[in-house]
């Protein structure tokens, strides 16, 4: 979960800080029902923030090719995930639509699936994220264009501050053809149908 700039932080060290804050709570680290927080909260912060293990460039390096010319929109959407947000560690719970031309060459779709995973399992901020899977999708694939549009309920602002319920944020990332033709940036749209009930 760390980078050549980041100290690592051994299991003990990041156990210890879950006590401090449960004290910080007004809490006692030491009573049975806390005994095994420390761990378990560790853990599942391993398994939150994988993405930090994973380069999701190197999902995208395979491709194919054997298409019999296809060179139409693929659309991929409802991807879930789950993230949190990089300003209160609060849980951001959401889905991706990801949508692309070919140029020759088209990715598995679990490789898209698991670009979202990979950022999406980092600390984050929404805007950020769905730029950076756009951005790693037309980087690495160099399709005709690509669009990224992200749904997001942000628990930052359902379970504190204004604790505003049933809101959700919507943002976009359109690259190449999806940018500049407004024709394919509506098709992929009409596609993926945003807020809107699916028959």
């Amino acid at each position: 979960m760390t980078d050549s700039k980041t100290p690592a932080v051994s299991q003990m060290q990041a156990e210890e800080a879950v006590r401090t804050l449960l004290r910080w709570a007004g809490e006692d680290p030491a009573r049975e029902g806390l005994l095994d927080t420390p761990r378990r909260v560790a853990e599942a912060y391993g398994d939150w923030f994988k993405g930090y293990k994973d380069d999701p460039r190197e999902y995208m390096a395979r491709t194919f090719e054997e298409v019999a010319g296809y060179d139409e929109m693929i659309v991929l959407r409802d991807i879930e995930y789950e993230s949190h947000c990089e300003h209160h560690m609060a849980p951001i719970l959401g889905r991706v639509h990801i949508g692309y031309v070919p140029n020759g060459r088209v990715v598995g779709i679990s490789k898209l699936a698991r670009v979202v995973e990979a950022y999406a399992r980092r600390f984050q901020v929404q805007e950020k994220m769905t730029a950076q899977i756009a951005d790693c999708i037309q980087d690495v694939l160099q399709p005709l264009g690509v669009g990224v549009v992200v749904e997001g309920s942000h628990e930052c602002m359902t379970t504190r501050g204004i604790h505003k319920r049933g809101v959700s944020m919507v943002t976009s990332r359109m690259r190449g053809t999806f940018h500049d033709d407004a024709r394919t940036r509506a098709e992929f749209l009409r596609f993926i149908e945003v807020g809107q009930a699916r028959r």
